[in-house]
């Protein structure tokens, strides 16, 4: 019997970027003297046309536009973009849309040109506002930059919007982290992102590995910071994503085990067929993208997710949620009969790493500082 289709969401990706960070493992590429904004649309839009035939009547619930640095383009390319996509997509009334932007690389009115592209939703990458730091993480911006691109989404009109904060930084302090934090809150962010700095493969600080804190530094800052950001208010729904009252639709699909199109360079889908759940992926390299996607050869795959991976794919997604998940979306959106994860569930309930409460399943507390382990569980079930 096939799989009702699950809601779907797109992503787009705008791969260029002023300065690679040497934290950075995402597909971003240092942009040329001039970017080629009007071809990159033409492509992604003739991307998303070989993407169609998944879509299936359903409307776009969440589009997320991720880089690289997206605020690199005009808001006249998101305007071309956005009729383009409305022209092939149906969109839900209430569709979130949220652009990535950098404090660097917004001039004044450019977000009142977002807004009045379409975009509704704001995620600034601020990653910190010490100025050691930021030079340590190879940013373009300063505090002071930060703080006004800041102020300049909300002034132009953005209720919504998120910040982008690490920590576990090279010689972070506790106080130097909560610092952070407390910039961040000043502006009252309905959503703030706040994790870890984690060294990645294929990144200049594998190479060069900068000297973090140690674990118990580690500890000591996350349970502060998370003390604090409860204090105003902004609970952890996500391991490393907080709000009162504002989630990101966009990634509460992602883990919930949604549908979504991926166009761009070195974009990834997800998407639910007759066949089972596949996924794809875009052609990296912008400039072999640019060359592929006229042709509608930037598409690598589909391939088909194995059913013997759907269970640890569900779960890899779902258990990050702090609440857990519905336990009858597991055979709605993987076709796998409850009975199949029963003997793991069990067991991590006898563990104390799980808890069940009516059909919601979550990891404990224990459980969910140690979800690698968890989620090890159900590999091959």
């Amino acid at each position: 019997m096939p799989l009702p289709l699950p809601p779907l969401s797109l992503y787009v990706h705008v791969p260029w970027c002023v300065r690679k960070c040497p934290y950075c493992d995402f597909n971003s590429h240092a942009s040329p003297a001039s970017l080629p904004e009007a071809e990159y649309v033409s492509a992604l839009l003739r991307d998303l046309d070989e993407d169609l035939c998944w879509v299936a009547d359903r409307p776009i619930r969440s589009m997320f536009v991720g880089g690289g640095t997206p605020s690199l383009f005009s808001p006249e390319a998101y305007q071309t973009l956005m009729a383009g996509l409305k022209a092939r997509l149906a969109f839900a009334p209430d569709v979130e849309i949220t652009l990535e932007a950098n404090p660097g690389t917004v001039e004044h009115g450019r977000f009142e040109g977002y807004r009045e592209a379409g975009i509704n939703r704001i995620s600034l990458g601020i990653q910190s506002f010490d100025p050691e730091q930021l030079r340590k993480l190879g940013r373009i911006h300063g505090r002071d930059e930060a703080h006004r691109a800041i102020q300049a989404v909300k002034d132009a009109g953005f209720d919504n919007f998120n910040l982008d904060l690490m920590h576990g930084l090279p010689g972070q302090t506790v106080e130097g982290a909560l610092d952070d934090l407390r910039q961040a809150l000043a502006f009252a962010p309905p959503h703030l992102s706040w994790y870890q700095l984690t060294i990645e493969p294929n990144t200049a600080f594998y190479r060069q590995p900068p000297v973090l804190p140690e674990d118990d530094a580690l500890w000591a800052i996350q349970e502060a910071g998370q003390a604090l950001l409860a204090a105003h208010g902004l609970a952890q729904y996500e391991v490393s994503a907080y709000s009162a009252e504002r989630p990101s639709r966009h990634n509460l699909n992602y883990w919930e085990f949604g549908d979504y199109l991926g166009i761009g360079a070195g974009a990834h889908g997800k998407v639910t067929t007759a066949d089972g759940i596949l996924r794809y992926r875009k052609t990296r390299l912008p400039k072999d993208y640019l060359a592929a996607a006229p042709q509608g050869l930037a598409r690598v795959g589909p391939d088909r997710v194995a059913e013997d991976e759907l269970a640890f794919e569900f779960m890899m997604n779902a258990l990050r949620l702090k609440h857990g998940v519905d336990s009858r979306l597991f055979h709605e959106r993987t076709g796998l009969a409850l009975e199949r994860v029963e003997p793991v569930i069990c067991d991590l309930q006898a563990r104390g790493l799980l808890t069940r409460d009516g059909n919601r399943w979550a990891c404990s507390g224990i459980g969910y500082n140690h979800l690698n382990a968890v989620l090890a569980s159900f590999l091959s079930r």
